[in-house]
């Protein structure tokens, strides 16, 4: 069997005010032709197949289109994981009609029935070929329970390993399934691992260092693990077994020029044979900073060799007299390109210069922001330790019923 691995679609996504469902449409119809080029029997999409848990129509039909394609160009089998930004009961809704296709969709954690995740694949013969153990994005609220008195240290702990435990379950059915064979076991998840790349668009639901999980706490009968979440491509501690696909378009333009890919996987036996097909830019991101004649300069080049590109501006030069936003419009008249984000650094700083200590909210966390407003309140300290767990549980709540939220 040969597998492809996908992962963070992100189908919706708007790029400052703009929709991208161009961008999709070709990523979809290029991932099809792959899958008939490479003739591909497995696809597995690792989580966040939607941008919001609350996809458009136009959302939905690629989704489903592809889906249908996906069969059509030979797979013989699709595996959908659920994600923080999916809504599990919109995935799970065609389920039972997706399932007469061979397409499983996971969209939620069905512990304690950790059987629902385990899915035998069987090949052409119709004898089983690979075994894929299916786990969704774990909700903190789905694993563990929380106790009276405990510091943040020890829910996080508990979390880790509910997720762990999670893992080693699905996977000790896996290998009972295997057992006697030389079957690949293939996991799939959809979380953060520690020291992952991150990129644009990826917001941290696990506050601090909370649940980034080592490569140890996956089971060692996976033979390949294929990862959502991080939206740039990379192996997990050098790993070449353990991965994230990436997302297939950036997200933002903090990924502006990085090399989009999928993964395709072949095994010899359990040993995985691991390959990387680069994703084509369908749309150009550029990013330019500068003065406003240094700015007006770099324009002027991005119009020629990408003249159809979306363009975030940082501006810090002097103080600008008149509207930078229209003047920087005026600059790119009569040619395509968009100036889709204006930074103004220098009033930024401007802004900030009475302060002793320059600080912006984007140079701190969530908790640091919180630890402010208690500073300002005067709250005393013995309070505080209750207070920031309590904030923590209700951000993390909210972030994960609300992707949007934050």
């Amino acid at each position: 069997m040969r597998f492809l691995h996908t992962a963070d679609w992100h189908i919706g996504k708007k790029l400052y005010g703009r929709e991208r469902y161009e961008e999709h449409e070709k990523f979809f119809h290029w991932l099809l032709e792959t899958i008939r080029e490479e003739e591909i029997d497995v696809l597995l999409m690792a989580g966040d197949v939607f941008d919001t848990t609350t996809p458009g129509n136009r959302a939905q039909e690629l989704y489903y289109n592809t889906l249908i394609g996906a069969s059509a160009a030979g797979c013989q089998h699709i595996v959908v994981i659920g994600g923080n930004h999916d809504s599990p009961s919109l995935l799970n809704a065609p389920k039972e009609l997706c399932s007469a296709l061979n397409i499983h969709v996971v969209g939620c954690s069905t512990s304690p029935d950790y059987e629902k995740e385990v899915i035998p694949l069987t090949g052409k013969s119709g004898e089983m070929e690979a075994v894929v153990c299916a786990v969704p994005y774990l909700r903190d609220r789905d694993l563990r329970s929380v106790a009276v008195g405990e510091s943040d240290e020890e829910k996080n702990k508990k979390y880790i390993k509910a997720i762990s435990d999670h893992y080693s379950e699905v996977g000790k059915i896996a290998s009972s399934l295997r057992a006697g064979t030389s079957m690949p076991i293939i996991g799939m998840g959809h979380l953060f691992t520690v020291e992952g790349k991150t990129g644009d668009g990826v917001r941290d639901l696990y506050v601090g260092n909370m649940a980034h999980l080592k490569a140890t706490a996956f089971p060692d009968c996976f033979d390949y693990l294929a990862l959502g979440h991080l939206h740039v491509p990379q192996t997990v501690a050098a790993m070449d077994h353990i991965r994230y696909s990436g997302s297939p378009i950036p997200m933002g333009f903090g990924e502006a020029g990085q090399q989009k890919q999928v993964v395709i996987l072949d095994f010899k036996g359990r040993t995985p044979v691991v390959s990387t097909r680069d994703i084509p830019d369908f749309q150009a991101l550029e990013r330019v900073e500068g003065d406003f004649e240094s700015i007006v300069g770099q324009l002027e080049l991005i119009a020629k060799h990408s003249p159809t590109a979306w363009v975030q501006v940082e501006y810090n030069g002097e103080p600008f007299p008149g509207n930078l936003r229209n003047e920087l419009e005026l600059a790119i008249e009569g040619t395509g390109l968009e100036i889709r984000r204006v930074i103004n650094q220098t009033n930024y700083q401007h802004t900030l210069s009475s302060f002793d200590h320059v600080e912006t909210l984007q140079s701190m966390d969530s908790t640091e922001v919180f630890e402010r407003c208690l500073d300002s309140f005067e709250v005393p300290s013995a309070q505080r330790p209750a207070l920031l767990t309590a904030y923590k549980e209700i951000l993390l709540t909210a972030m994960a019923e609300d992707p949007e939220a934050g």
